[in-house]
Order: C-alpha cells, then sequence, then structure tokens
C-alpha cells in the first residue's frame, strides 16, 4: 500500500473519487476499487463464513448488488460503511438460502438408486425417440409440452394456437399412439 494511501482521510477520499468515476462510466475505475476494497470485504465474510469457496461467492454476489445500485452512492459520504451494508446483506440472502436449502446427510452419490423389477420392459431412449418421430407432429408437440415441459393444456392451447380441449385430446391420443408403438417393439 503507497503512502498516500496509509494518510488518514487519504484512503476514504481516494475510495470516493473512484466510486464517482466509476459512476462516470470508468469501468477501469472499478477494477482498482475492486483491488483496495476487496480484500476488506472478504476478511469481514471470511469471519462470518468458514467455508472459504461460499465466503469467495457470497464476495461476488457483493460486487454484483454493488454495480447494481452504482447509482445510488452519494459520493459526499465515505464508500466502506455503504459497501459493508451490501456485504452484510447478501451475506444475510445467503444464510437465508442455506436455511432453506437441504443438506444430505449421506453423500447420495455414492448410492446407486434401486431398480424396479419391470424396468427392464421400460423403453430405452432409442426406442422412444424413433417412437416419437413416428407420431404426427401434433400429437408430439401437444404430448411433449405436456409431459415434458409442464405446460398446462391451456397454456399448450395458446402457444399452438387451438383450444385447450384439442390440446388435452392430442396429447391423450398422441401417448395412446406412443403406447401403441412401444408395445410392438
Amino acid at each position: 500500500m503507497s503512502d498516500e494511501m496509509s494518510a488518514p482521510g487519504t484512503d476514504d477520499q481516494r475510495l470516493r473519487a473512484l466510486m464517482a468515476s466509476y459512476q462516470a462510466g470508468c469501468f477501469e475505475a472499478f477494477d482498482e476499487l475492486y483491488g483496495l476494497v476487496a480484500p476488506r470485504v472478504r476478511r469481514y465474510l471470511s469471519s462470518q463464513i468458514r467455508d472459504a469457496s461460499r465466503a469467495e461467492d457470497v464476495l461476488q454476489e457483493t460486487f454484483l448488488q454493488l454495480h447494481r445500485a452504482r447509482r445510488s452512492y452519494d459520493p459526499a459520504y465515505p464508500l466502506m460503511p455503504w459497501v459493508m451494508a451490501i456485504a452484510r446483506h447478501c451475506w444475510l440472502m445467503e444464510l437465508r438460502r442455506a436455511r432453506r436449502r437441504p443438506v444430505a446427510d449421506e453423500d447420495v452419490a455414492a448410492h446407486e438408486p434401486p431398480v424396479r423389477g419391470e424396468a427392464e420392459g421400460f423403453a430405452d431412449a432409442a426406442d422412444l425417440d424413433h417412437a416419437l418421430g413416428i407420431l404426427p407432429a401434433a400429437q408430439r408437440q401437444a404430448l411433449l409440452a405436456h409431459h415434458q415441459w409442464g405446460l398446462s393444456f391451456e397454456e399448450i392451447g395458446e402457444r399452438l394456437g387451438i383450444a385447450e380441449a384439442a390440446a388435452k385430446l392430442r396429447s391423450s391420443r398422441g401417448v395412446r399412439r406412443l403406447r401403441e408403438i412401444l408395445s410392438r417393439r
């Protein structure tokens, strides 16, 4: 750190000037600002979040939010309290997100999924692709839109320019025809 940056008040003035330049569209100022501010924010986040990769993710989220809110910063006030408030908000959002996200007690990737006995009778992907190719386009569209993409029949009707009942009928006929084709394999 240079002598000019270590003098009291100079650091704050430099940060304010960099932020004002960044607000004016000078993205080079952001690079310098990031270099000066990120270590401080990283230290704060590391004291709150023990997982270094999560702390780094929250640091990046902090700077993303800083970028989005850059126009709301007033250079008449110190920059670091504003940045630290954003960092704290991002940290709290990460805490909320972590509470909602379930954590597996065991490594689920190590377990083999159970296979039902009748699974051998299920069509493989190549057979299914072939059977879908045989279906009339209207039936295939409705069937895939409902069963693959999860659209309601009302949404399918709107997208295809048909009535909801027609979308149901196309999908139903497509499923029936698909079963017939696959049963003959």
